[in-house]
């Protein structure tokens, strides 16, 4: 396989979207490390990976709101694989409410995890990044450039996100590392505590962010797509 012992890890890889990818990319002949606040997710979750290719996974328990607890993460890929090729930071939450009514508990976990888990996702990452010559992808979201009713912590959070991801691109695009956000708009997660379904088939499905992940990282290394939105085809009328 053309990316055997390349290595990824990816922040809240436990389910939706994080899983998604994962899946995509131990097809494509990568190991992955998923990372999940809970160690009984983060191993259940690798299991069922290791299904799809004996030993390409692991799980590891870490909250993106904590710069030490990311750090052990990356530490626990080097330990186990010597290298980090690509993070994809994707560990997000959502709370939505008015100005009037969302508490300040809710705006400061959203904000911690989003954007800040963000940051310390490449604080820990930047220097086996620098190593590999590695890809940083952060996954966003439409409402990071469309703000909406009852959207003013997580439009803040992704706003956030994208200008992160922007200015980080030309921080160290001159070390080799690239730098992408990709913006999906409706994915079929259980994000927000929605239960996907059949009704669900218009969305786009977490496989399809996954490839657009390796799509990304197997651009030659002269083109950098910084940021991707991502759109379902056909929305429900």
């Amino acid at each position: 396989m053309a990316d055997q012992n390349k290595i990824a890890l990816i922040t809240g890889g436990s389910k939706g979207i994080g899983y998604g990818v994962a899946e995509v990319l131990i097809r494509q002949g990568i190991s992955v490390a998923i990372t999940s606040r809970s160690q009984e997710s983060a191993d259940e979750a690798a299991a069922s990976l290791n299904k799809i290719r004996e030993g390409a996974a692991i799980g590891i328990q870490s909250d993106v709101r904590n710069l030490e607890s990311q750090q052990k993460a990356v530490d626990a890929v080097i330990a186990k694989w010597g290298r980090l090729d690509y993070l994809i930071a994707n560990a997000g939450v959502g709370h939505f409410a008015p100005v009037s009514e969302l508490t300040a508990e809710q705006w400061h976990e959203t904000i911690d995890i989003n954007l800040t888990g963000v940051f310390f996702s490449a604080k820990a990452a930047i220097k086996a990044l620098t190593e590999t010559k590695g890809y940083f992808i952060t996954i966003s979201s439409l409402a990071g450039t469309n703000f909406f009713a009852g959207g003013s912590a997580y439009n803040a959070s992704k706003f956030g996100v994208v200008g992160f991801s922007q200015a980080m691109m030309m921080d160290v695009r001159d070390a080799g590392i690239k730098v992408t956000t990709i913006m999906p708009g409706s994915v079929a997660t259980e994000f927000n505590n929605h239960q996907p379904s059949e009704k669900d088939a218009w969305k786009i499905q977490p496989e399809d962010i996954g490839q657009i992940v390796a799509d990304l990282i197997k651009m030659p290394a002269r083109t950098l797509p910084s940021k991707v939105e991502v759109r379902p085809t056909m929305p429900a009328k």
